[in-house]
């Protein structure tokens, strides 16, 4: 599937036919019928619509021929949080869940979605903003685990965090100032949030968690990569819950 749709008549009848669109960005200031006609779809499938430049147009435009309007297109459909829950009650297991604060790499997003089928994750969970979508390179990346492992996008990480701890989960980030991850107990519902490649989990994100896991390093370099970090955490849980 491609993984963009440029011009407005070709990016409104992709949202009247229901193709899920991941991101959409306008020109800023163009306010002509039919680019109010697309933002109007896009606000009712509340997809998130970035107003930029011509310029930033330009540069990701693949035609050349864009009219103001590009549309980035989700390589899988996305499931729901409740998606996610039903599949650890279907296993007879403790949800165990992966919560992303803005990884913007697709390559790293894809690795991370592997992890978690490989780990029996139950699912993924990814912000709508400032992140990267399930995009064709994602898929790839996943080598099929997308086919396996259910992944919701919310509005508010913060609040889905606030809504799962309700349901009796608790939270795990991975952050270097943390405490040994050998010396937590991470057993049981678990949800464990991994942050943006440069800066980590959000100050807001981090508070909400019961536990800030640290993974020991002795290497004269400061930290992991974001997937290599998400995959190290993972398995001490997946340890944990098999003992």
């Amino acid at each position: 599937m491609s993984e963009q749709i440029e011009g407005r008549n070709a990016v409104l009848e992709a949202f009247r036919s229901g193709q899920v669109i991941d991101k959409l960005f306008i020109l800023d200031g163009c306010q002509d019928g039919p680019v109010r006609s697309i933002a109007r779809e896009a606000r009712k499938k509340d997809t998130i619509i970035n107003y930029v430049p011509k310029e930033r147009l330009d540069q990701l435009s693949q035609t050349g021929s864009h009219q103001g309007v590009i549309a980035q297109i989700a390589a899988y459909e996305y499931s729901t949080v409740e998606d996610i829950l039903e599949k650890a009650r279907e296993k007879g297991e403790p949800p165990f869940i992966f919560l992303l604060d803005n990884i913007e790499d697709p390559h790293n997003l894809g690795a991370i979605i592997r992890t978690a089928n490989l780990a029996g994750a139950h699912g993924v969970i990814i912000p709508k903003r400032r992140a990267v979508g399930l995009t064709a390179t994602v898929a790839k990346t996943s080598a099929g685990a997308l086919n396996y492992t259910p992944v919701a996008k919310v509005t508010n990480l913060g609040k889905t965090i606030d809504e799962l701890k309700e349901a009796g989960i608790w939270f795990v980030c991975a952050d270097m100032d943390g405490e040994r991850m050998y010396d937590l107990n991470l057993k049981g519902p678990i949800g464990m949030v991994i942050g943006n490649e440069g800066e980590g989990v959000s100050r807001l994100i981090r508070e909400k968690c019961d536990f800030t896991a640290a993974i020991p390093m002795k290497g004269d370099i400061d930290s992991l990569n974001a997937s290599v970090a998400a995959g190290v955490l993972a398995y001490e849980i997946v340890r944990q819950r098999l003992s």
